[in-house]
């Protein structure tokens, strides 16, 4: 019997750091994916400064960035290696939107629509974010969002927009 090899999924990801070296902590938290066996960092955006949203007032900026991978793993899997890979940067829980060296947020893998107990795909805020939007349109402009039927660029350009007004 031959066992077929296991399905290759795309998935984008956002992430951003406000403490600690935050290149370093971007740059070596993509690394650390692309070391995996059962992901590849496709591709990369560049690195954006922006102003903390939410939490306590007077964080740090953050260093934003997204990317697109390549895995085997099904979403739950791959949330669970992103945990895990913030834990390994220091990644701290406290209060919500609190400083952190590490936040990776899976935003969208492959068109799936996935609605669990912690683990929300596509990310429900993502549409809201400038600063997810457009380092994601940098390296996946036509990619669609699979529940408002509408390409990343457009969602970016309509956040640039509301910034505008």
């Amino acid at each position: 019997m031959v066992t077929e090899p296991p399905r290759r999924r795309r998935a984008f990801i956002a992430v951003g750091s406000n403490l600690g070296d935050r290149g370093a902590t971007v740059r070596g938290a993509l690394d650390a994916l692309d070391a995996a066996a059962d992901i590849e960092v496709r591709r990369r955006s560049s690195l954006y400064t922006t102003a903390a949203v939410g939490g306590p007032p007077g964080q740090p900026a953050f260093l934003n960035a997204a990317a697109e991978l390549c895995t085997t793993l099904e979403p739950r899997a791959l949330l669970e290696r992103l945990l895990a890979i913030e834990q390994r940067f220091g990644r701290v829980r406290s209060v919500p939107n609190a400083p952190r060296t590490l936040d990776l947020d899976l935003l969208l893998y492959d068109d799936a629509v996935v609605d669990e107990e912690g683990l929300t795909v596509p990310h429900p805020r993502m549409h809201q974010r400038r600063f997810v939007t457009e380092p994601l349109a940098e390296i996946a402009p036509d990619v669609v969002h699979p529940l408002l039927g509408r390409t990343i660029r457009q969602l970016d350009d309509a956040l640039r927009q509301q910034d505008a007004e």
